[in-house]
């Protein structure tokens, strides 16, 4: 009976894989609520949650979701709060135009749907660069270009990814009847749950360009420290071999030379 309950309850079962990742989900929103406390780093903390996520995802072995947020925070804090701040003044902007165009009426007052579209693009950029940025190293621009590419590269998982932004917040402020329970469930796997979905939405898209990992979710490295990319599954089978990746023998450079004298 012993037997039976250990296998049930172990971390190799299935109920044993699903309960480690929901502890790691409650862990990093609660890691995330923490580190957004001053505001400020808010862009950071959520770049962390996503880096978390997607640890936890590419790993088959259990992860520690305190270490690999916070390695995610501290990797991505620069940026992230560029982000964030960037995002907040334009967020103000928009509020006070929105302002001045519903109080003025006619023809400026018509141009706050020109500012709801753009909010709705900024919102789209937001919900889609912190991901990008947990994912990828790059700079800020290109991460932006990259978010944009990433949104219209599957408009059905954009719209997927919209509606589980929206809902969740639109049910929260719709209903103060059941208020006090909604803000236990962002408390407790909220923001948390929000990530991993659009983390489970987006890492298709993404593991083309990511490097290779192993069980625990680390980068798989050559003997010069290098990771290895998506293709070079050849290169790892030779080397675990003790062989080397098969080199092109002289014939093949002769051709390869004929062929470049051709051109």
């Amino acid at each position: 009976m012993h037997e039976i309950i250990g296998s049930l309850i172990s971390n190799e079962s299935l109920f044993g894989r699903i309960m480690t990742r929901i502890g790691v989900v409650i862990a990093a929103n609660l890691m995330f609520i923490l580190f957004s406390m001053p505001v400020v780093t808010a862009g950071a903390a959520l770049a962390a949650l996503y880096h978390t996520m997607f640890k936890m995802l590419r790993s088959k072995d259990a992860i520690n979701p305190f270490k690999q947020y916070w390695a995610g925070f501290k990797g991505n804090f620069k940026q992230g709060t560029i982000v964030w701040l960037i995002a907040l003044v334009l967020i103000a902007f928009g509020y006070f135009d929105l302002r001045i165009c519903q109080q003025a009426g006619g023809f400026i007052g018509a141009l706050r749907y020109g500012i709801y579209a753009l909010a709705l693009i900024l919102f789209i950029v937001l919900i889609y660069i912190f991901p990008t940025m947990a994912a990828f190293s790059d700079t800020i621009p290109n991460l932006v270009r990259n978010s944009i590419y990433w949104a219209l590269k599957s408009p059905f998982k954009l719209l997927v990814n919209l509606f589980f932004h929206f809902f969740p917040m639109f049910l929260t402020y719709s209903d103060h009847q059941f208020l006090p329970l909604y803000a236990f469930l962002w408390t407790m796997f909220g923001f948390a749950a929000i990530a991993l979905l659009t983390a489970n939405l987006l890492l298709p898209m993404f593991e083309p360009y990511l490097p290779l990992v192993d069980e625990c979710g680390d980068f798989i490295l050559d003997p010069d420290g290098k990771p290895y990319m998506p293709g070079d599954e050849d290169k790892i089978e030779a080397e675990s071999f003790g062989e080397e990746a098969p080199e092109m023998s002289e014939e093949e450079i002769l051709e390869e030379m004929r062929k470049l004298d051709g051109l």
